[in-house]
């Protein structure tokens, strides 16, 4: 670990971790890059093997190790990012499903480089939230048919429950 932090979630991926955090770096504010570095091969002893980038997400520090493809990403774990608006939620689910992404349920998604992330909407814990049991289920259904998490069609079936 070479950056300040004495802990960090490290996240592993096969190949291109300095890309990884390029991309992850410019998507959210407070976020920056603090070091890069190649390990020597440890069994060749041949320089540039492993890079490894400690990186800050919007004030959370992490941790790239790029090691090549031996694990495989999992739900198990993943980056959850709190929204303030569409326009953010559609910014964010756009930069990480493109080039390779793929869009899963519920506001999660599958990045280029297998990493897991949720991108939520703040207004969804506050209708999840509010109103009665019927308007929470009928948000829930709502979003169980959604990828990317739609806010109007939220508060649509928040309202619709309410009648």
């Amino acid at each position: 670990m070479t950056g300040t932090a004495k802990v960090r979630t490290c996240i592993w991926v096969a190949s291109d971790g300095a890309a990884a955090a390029r991309l992850y770096t410019s998507l959210l504010p407070g976020s920056r890059i603090e070091t890069e570095e190649r390990l020597d091969n440890m069994a060749t002893g041949e320089p540039g093997g492993v890079g490894i980038i400690d990186l800050t997400l919007a004030g959370t520090p992490y941790q790239i190790l790029e090691a090549g493809p031996h694990q495989e990403h999992t739900d198990m774990m993943s980056i959850s990012v709190q929204t303030e608006d569409q326009a953010e939620t559609d910014r964010l689910w756009a930069a990480l499903t493109g080039d390779g992404g793929t869009e899963s349920q519920c506001g999660w998604l599958r990045d280029r480089w297998g990493v897991r992330w949720q991108i939520v909407p703040r207004r969804l814990s506050e209708l999840m939230g509010s109103g009665s049991a019927r308007q929470r289920q009928a948000v829930m259904a709502a979003l169980m048919g959604m990828g990317r998490i739609d806010i109007a069609a939220l508060e649509a079936a928040h309202a619709a429950a309410a009648a």
